[in-house]
């Protein structure tokens, strides 16, 4: 089993140091701690372990060092960066591993380019030697590339000559739509295994500055002071600390304490069911910070995050995600109100930014995703958001007959209409409503009466919240069907249908990414061309040369 949960007290990949406000990341891979077993981490190369680590040492910053303004990411090897990942672990993986493995990575690399964009962590990559492949991908997610010019050291994008896959997952885009690499350059790029380094790379804009070995170390710490002294990030601020999570598998159950899994094989489902808050938000911003992780919106955000991963990696059978909740909706559109009011507080604005990437995670990840309101659910604001996400809902319209709970109400807050949008930077309200844009406006005017924003099944149904607000006749019925038919369907055909429909409207360079991931390499990994035992993935190494069928299709 995958475990997405590190100590940083156990880091085997990397050396984490800070000095006043900058953090140096030095990834110094230990070869025999592979993941799984059958492959040595050579070379600084790199498997889901790997990259586990880096995205617990990211979240770590952001929660627990967030007066940390700069992040230099290098290598402790000598003349070695990074030579990307691991080939011998991609070609005995199975399908599913490798693209999941691929998908955390890109998300990793993601939110490096967040904390950039929205938390002003400045990020510098010195590249003390050769990166290939998946190291320059990392390179390629900071915001300036120093490469040492010592004659040999280069970057590279390898993976077309050497394993016949698409280079990189995010690598082209981010070549072409981040750094503007004009096509033909990047085409001679991407077909050179031995890449470019020096001056050439400079001028073909593939890094940002280079420097002589006697050079490096004082550039890349003049970058680094030149950013801290631009930055408007606050360096004082004391963190909190991410504990361990209270996490129990027991049979087909999984349980933290915010969230219950049940599994149903047969059905191919796992029903999650989120329990609301139990008190009401704290009154201050230095009460919620005293919470720190135990500060409920954030608790369950980790909490979701680790469920989500662990079901891509361990459970990969299970087709379909049922999201169910219990407690009160006016709590959770309370907690939500909290967050936006505290936004000055560095905690609630990284809380935000947690969720919104933990919903795009959901977005993005291979699954059916269904969501039930019934009497006594809390779908407010944040977490009505998962129901936005939905390919399908049902809430219930009126009561059960013989229960006592009154009909069930979702509930519309600020967060519906901007701090969490999808991957291709429009909300999940725009996205139902392209065909209509003053109709999201017209929603947005109802939060000014809060009353307004309160709706039943009937009034969700109309207002495009909820797909089936059956009675209670046919609801049980109702839930069934579209259970038993989508795990009835193909696994593959559903995937494909699910990242077409989820990313209506604008692309971004993040939605292209994904598109590609899911579509592209999808495809290419298990080609015979790559994956057969002639192919590219199999012959790596070995001194024998690939087979390729040369069909262009």
């Amino acid at each position: 089993m995958i475990n997405f949960e590190c100590d940083p007290d156990q880091y085997q990949h990397w050396k984490v140091s800070y000095r006043d406000s900058i953090a140096t990341l030095a990834m110094d891979v230990t070869p025999s701690r592979g993941l799984l077993p059958g492959y040595e981490l050579k070379l600084n190369s790199y498997d889901l372990g790997v990259d586990i680590e880096l995205y617990d040492i990211l979240q770590r910053l952001r929660f627990e060092q967030p007066g940390i303004q700069v992040v230099i990411l290098t290598s402790a090897k000598d003349k070695n960066f990074c030579a990307g990942a691991n080939i011998k672990m991609l070609a005995q993986s199975s399908h599913q591993h490798k693209v999941n493995f691929c998908k955390f990575t890109n998300e990793t690399r993601n939110s490096i380019e967040d904390a950039s964009r929205y938390s002003g962590l400045k990020f510098i990559c010195a590249l003390n030697g050769t990166a290939a492949g998946g190291g320059y991908e990392l390179a390629l997610a900071t915001d300036h590339i120093i490469l040492i010019d010592d004659g040999s050291a280069t970057v590279s994008l390898p993976e077309l000559p050497l394993l016949a896959v698409l280079p990189g997952t995010g690598g082209l885009t981010r070549l072409v739509d981040k750094r503007f690499v004009r096509h033909d350059h990047a085409d001679y790029f991407c077909t050179k295994q031995e890449g470019i380094g020096g001056k050439r790379a400079l001028q073909w804009d593939l890094v940002d500055a280079i420097a002589p070995p006697s050079e490096f170390h004082a550039a890349v710490n003049q970058r680094a002071a030149e950013l801290v002294s631009d930055s408007d990030k606050p360096a004082g601020n004391a963190g909190i600390k991410l504990k361990p999570l209270n996490k129990s598998i027991d049979g087909e159950e999984i349980r933290y304490d915010l969230l219950r899994v049940v599994l149903d094989r047969n059905l191919a489902t796992a029903t999650i069911c989120i329990n609301g808050p139990s008190d009401s938000p704290p009154g201050t911003a230095d009460e919620m910070l005293a919470l720190g992780g135990e500060f409920w919106s954030l608790a369950l955000c980790r909490q979701l995050d680790d469920l989500i991963l662990h079901l891509r990696a361990n459970e990969a059978e299970i087709g379909s995600f049922v999201f169910m909740s219990s407690g009160d909706i006016a709590l959770v559109a309370a907690y939500d109100q909290f967050l936006i009011d505290q936004q000055h507080c560095w905690l609630a604005h990284e809380t935000l930014l947690y969720w919104k990437r933990t919903l795009k995670r959901l977005d993005v990840t291979s699954r059916s995703i269904i969501s039930v309101i019934e009497p006594g659910s809390c779908f407010a604001g944040t977490l009505l958001e998962i129901v936005l996400a939905s390919d399908r809902s049902f809430m219930l319209d009126g009561e059960y007959e013989g229960n006592d709970l009154p009909p069930p109400t979702v509930q519309l807050t600020a967060m519906n209409f901007g701090p969490l949008p999808k991957v291709n930077d429009i909300t999940r309200l725009q996205s139902r409503s392209l065909d209509e844009p003053e109709f999201v406006v017209r929603l947005e005017q109802r939060l000014q009466q809060k009353h307004a924003c309160v709706l039943l099944a009937a009034e969700a149904l109309e207002q495009r919240l909820v797909t089936f607000a059956p009675d209670d006749i046919d609801w049980d019925d109702e839930i069934r069907l579209c259970l038993e038919e989508r795990a009835g369907f193909s696994p593959d055909a559903l995937t494909g249908m699910e990242a077409n429909l989820r990313f209506a409207g604008p692309e971004t360079m993040e939605s292209k990414i994904f598109a590609r991931l899911t579509a592209w390499q999808n495809w290419i990994f298990q080609r015979p061309n790559a994956a057969g035992e002639n192919g590219a993935l199999k012959s790596y190494g070995t001194g024998s040369r690939s087979q390729f069928d040369k069909t262009r299709v």
